[in-house]
């Protein structure tokens, strides 16, 4: 009968080979360079995952993450608690609401910013990748942060 292996607190890579299930209970909390904070959830660093990363984001009430995007990498994402929104697009020129039960699905190379449209509440989102890696294939773009905010103090 195979075993399940249950990870520890520590970072570790698993080779190919030792490949095992890997149960983690969503305990650790990293900022990401987005900005925001990620429950640690499965990743190679976490589980020797080799094609695919999953994390759950909370948005702080009003908190709002980096332009950013992930070059080679797809992103679906599943709304749990609370609403968000997501610009995105070359010049963040686009606009999606992401409420609870929402699924969404972001391009690899597509720049995006998420926030949470509540002033009062946290939101919190499933996130799957195709980067097993947790924040390696993120690349900030602050140029559109810039471009985000002046758009904004001009409403």
């Amino acid at each position: 009968m195979d075993k399940l292996v249950r990870a520890s607190d520590e970072e570790k890579t698993v080779a190919s080979d030792q490949l095992d299930c890997v149960l983690l209970k969503p305990a650790q909390t990293a900022q990401g360079k987005q900005g925001l904070d990620y429950q640690v959830g499965i990743s190679a660093q976490s589980a020797g995952a080799r094609h695919i990363h999953m994390q759950l984001l909370t948005i702080p009430p009003g908190g709002k993450g980096k332009a950013h995007k992930h070059q080679e990498h797809e992103t679906a994402i599943y709304a749990l608690r609370g609403a968000t929104g997501c610009w995105y697009g070359e010049s963040l020129e686009k606009h999606a609401i992401v409420e609870e039960g929402d699924f969404f699905y972001i391009p690899a190379g597509m720049p995006h910013v998420p926030y949470n449209r509540s002033s009062k509440r946290e939101a919190t989102v499933l996130v799957a990748r195709t980067d097993s890696n947790e924040q390696e294939s993120v690349t900030l773009l602050p140029q559109l942060d810039e471009l985000l905010a002046s758009s904004q103090s001009e409403d």
